[in-house]
């Protein structure tokens, strides 16, 4: 079933010039040369990835993706930026995938530049709630991604919203969420919820 939802979703439109698509072991993303972020990453998280007596410790790592060294090549653009390295598929999805796994979650191929009070707010509370139902329906696919430009930093392009959809496969339930990169933290991520047509205007992806 992982196999088939990845191959139907190969012929997603994007501007073959400027993005990259990039398989890893628990993840594939489509990333931005131009924008320095991924604006699509696709992953599965499953009850038997996130539950275990002896996870995989968060390596921290942040390096370039060896897969596109030069265009991933960004830690020195990230500090004194002001904004988190965000991930797009979290770590803590691969605490019981493989060494492998936790390791390329930290590629800057996985990493979009956030305002703190969203990577540590709503954005996080939602990668809990998915890990959550893994856990309680056995697997969800995630599809996520950034969209815009607020600003440039060094080589980074600031992404004015992050958005991302999720899909329980055992019941088919999808849920879609826009999340604007602003400092506040927002309350909750049910705020963030919305039709799944809203994702894809805003990302002119065929997604969902």
């Amino acid at each position: 079933m992982k196999k088939i939802l990845f191959i139907m979703l190969l012929p997603i439109i994007v501007n073959a010039q400027d993005t990259v698509r990039i398989k890893h072991s628990n993840y594939q993303t489509v990333f931005s040369r131009a924008r320095k972020y991924p604006v699509l990453v696709e992953w599965w998280v499953t009850k038997n990835g996130i539950t275990c007596t002896q996870p995989f410790k968060r390596s921290d790592n942040f390096a370039p993706d060896p897969l596109l060294k030069d265009d991933s090549n960004l830690g020195i653009d990230y500090v004194g930026s002001g904004f988190d390295r965000g991930h797009i598929a979290p770590a803590a999805d691969n605490q019981c995938v493989s060494k492998q796994a936790m390791d390329e979650s930290f590629y800057f191929t996985n990493m979009a530049p956030q305002r703190a009070g969203l990577n540590r707010g709503a954005w996080k509370m939602l990668e809990e709630h998915t890990r959550d139902l893994a856990k309680k329906h056995d697997s969800v696919f995630v599809q996520s991604g950034c969209v815009g430009v607020e600003t440039t930093v060094k080589r980074l392009s600031i992404p004015t919203h992050c958005w991302k959809i999720t899909t329980v496969k055992s019941t088919n339930e999808v849920t879609a969420y826009v999340f604007r990169n602003i400092p506040d933290k927002s309350p909750t991520r049910a705020n963030h919820i919305v039709p799944i047509d809203s994702v894809r205007r805003l990302t002119k992806l065929n997604i969902g």
